[in-house]
């Protein structure tokens, strides 16, 4: 390592000393695949999804007796955060078509549509609970998939999706997002996107975890923060209607049983408002600040699962939230950003993971649900994971190969957020690994949609991480940023037809009236309230790491 000063603690070299004896004799290597009956055997025996006591049945509503996590189930078996008859739907604050809940990619990529297919901006209106476009989708990092060379088409991209999410996924949800995809790269560079390409003009792919083809799109190792960017400016641009640091509490329902709008909770003043609207998109993200399992998170600070909470009160259907996925590769040192994501862009890129003895033990591009079951496995099971000073257990992800592989100058150029990250800490990522264990990362499964993202409730649509069905029990890298955009234009799109014609009746809060009802009949006590609107880390409710409940 030269005149190069380690970012890592004194106890901590002996370990590295050994990925850097192995690593020449690791270049152009890889490690075999599992087999099917390999990658169940891992999953059963390390994933936290399989983790049975880590579950319950919900008991209320009309998804009731789904097996979903005590977090989960917490939110939704909980007491309304606001009383119906202290809220007046005759005064109405905000009168619209087009009500759209959340400000990510989903959202905003429906507000744009809906502006596009007819709705007036000032009839359109965006509720964010932070600020406009704070989400998962702006810290999206890898990539987007999209089916658009050559040698790669929908079908197979079809393929390859239908089998990561281990045969759960609705089909034609699948359908619809691959066929999309090609269009959805073609709409973000006529709007500025600026994707990664090759010096012939044609895109930069890389190839991710259960894929057959490299179809991951990039903008170099900060996609979402692009992407969002450009959306930002359009909305900006058309003058759309927004309003930030505005949290949706509750539905409105109207008498012909219709979601209507919301009741809005402004966090700047204090107060209770209602917005009326003839459509109404739900685009709030997941719930990784839940901290399932106690696990970090790359989520987020608002990601705490609010929409599934208003959906299902209303009457919404929800489907394979039993499905949780954990990143293989989170930040386990150092402290200040444990659990931030580090891209499997990465390992598509030559990092390979290794134990503390320098040892490839896992092929890197396996899907992220058995990845993450592997480097458990190593760390917990065989015990060859590295042990940070705060009793965090990570392995290595050997970035120097990166530039071996590809030539020097890579990583600047292609993993540049990442690179400053590790830097501020003294890490330099082109000479040493980082250390990294897997974080709560996605909500596979949410509100069932059809491919119009319409719910089962009239009146109320939804798209994004919100919704399940797509993915089915495991997500494929990449995929959740085209999700976004294909299911948040198709929402647009549906909102605005339906705004169109829809008409709206009196305005009620009688749903909450009848899940109260239903807590009461189910025999359950408790004193909890939702949606919580925000994460608590004070106090006995600070987190603790990973290493307390494996």
């Amino acid at each position: 390592m030269s005149d190069y000063v380690s970012g890592y603690p004194e106890y901590m070299q002996e370990s590295l000393k050994k990925v850097e004896a192995t690593r020449a004799s690791r270049v152009g290597k890889s490690f075999t695949p599992m087999t099917a009956e390999e990658r169940q055997r891992v999953l059963e025996e390390y994933h936290p999804d399989w983790k049975m006591d880590q579950k319950r049945e919900l008991r209320v509503g009309p998804s009731k007796g789904e097996l979903m996590p005590h977090e989960v189930v917490n939110i939704l078996e909980a007491h309304n955060m606001i009383k119906p008859d202290q809220i007046d739907l005759s005064k109405i604050d905000y009168d619209v078509d087009v009500l759209i809940i959340g400000a990510g990619g989903a959202g905003l990529s429906a507000a744009l549509l809906a502006n596009e297919n007819g709705i007036a901006p000032e009839n359109i209106l965006i509720v964010q609970k932070l600020r406009l476009g704070d989400a998962n989708s702006k810290m999206s990092q890898g990539g987007i998939q999209a089916a658009d060379h050559p040698n790669d088409n929908p079908a197979i991209h079809y393929l390859d999706v239908i089998g990561g999410g281990h045969y759960y996924n609705k089909p034609e949800l699948v359908e619809a997002m691959v066929k999309d995809g090609p269009d959805v790269i073609k709409w973000h560079e006529e709007l500025g996107v600026l994707y990664d390409k090759l010096e012939d003009g044609t895109m930069q792919l890389a190839p991710g975890g259960g894929t057959s083809r490299r179809r991951m799109h990039s903008c170099k190792d900060y996609t979402g923060v692009e992407i969002t960017r450009v959306l930002m400016d359009e909305i900006i641009n058309k003058g759309i209607s927004y309003v930030e640091f505005t949290c949706a509490v509750e539905f409105v329902m109207d008498d012909m049983g219709q979601v209507a709008g919301a009741v809005l909770y402004d966090m700047d003043s204090d107060e209770y408002k209602i917005a009326r609207a003839k459509s109404t998109i739900l685009a709030t993200g997941g719930f990784g600040r839940l901290h399932i399992q106690n696990f970090e998170t790359t989520n987020h600070y608002g990601a705490t699962g609010d929409g599934i909470v208003m959906a299902y009160r209303a009457g919404a259907n929800l489907i394979h939230l039993d499905s949780t996925q954990f990143h293989p590769t989170g930040s386990a040192y150092p402290e200040q950003i444990v659990g931030q994501l580090c891209t499997e862009k990465l390992r598509a890129r030559g990092a390979q993971p290794l134990n503390e003895d320098g040892e490839l033990f896992v092929y890197p591009l396996e899907t992220r649900d058995v990845e993450a079951s592997a480097l458990i496995r190593e760390c917990y099971g065989r015990e060859r994971g590295i042990t940070t000073p705060s009793g965090v257990k990570g392995v290595w992800l050997d970035t120097p190969l990166i530039e071996i592989i590809n030539g020097e100058g890579t990583i600047e150029r292609e993993f540049a957020a990442m690179f400053r990250n590790y830097n501020k800490f003294g890490i330099d990522i082109r000479k040493e690994p980082m250390l990294v264990f897997p974080t709560l990362h996605y909500q596979n499964g949410g509100v069932e949609i059809n491919v119009k993202c319409e719910t089962n409730i009239p009146g109320l649509f939804a798209a994004g991480e919100i919704c399940g069905g797509v993915h089915g029990k495991n997500r494929l890298m990449g995929n959740s940023q085209l999700d976004l955009y294909v299911f948040g234009r198709r929402a647009g799109k549906a909102t605005a037809e339906r705004a169109k014609t829809a008409k709206i009746g009196k305005l009620n809060l009688d749903h909450l009236d009848r899940y109260e009802k239903w807590l009461e009949e189910e025999g359950i006590e408790t004193d909890r309230k939702s949606p919580i609107l925000l994460p608590e880390y004070r106090g006995e409710k600070t987190l603790k790491h990973q290493l307390k409940l494996l």
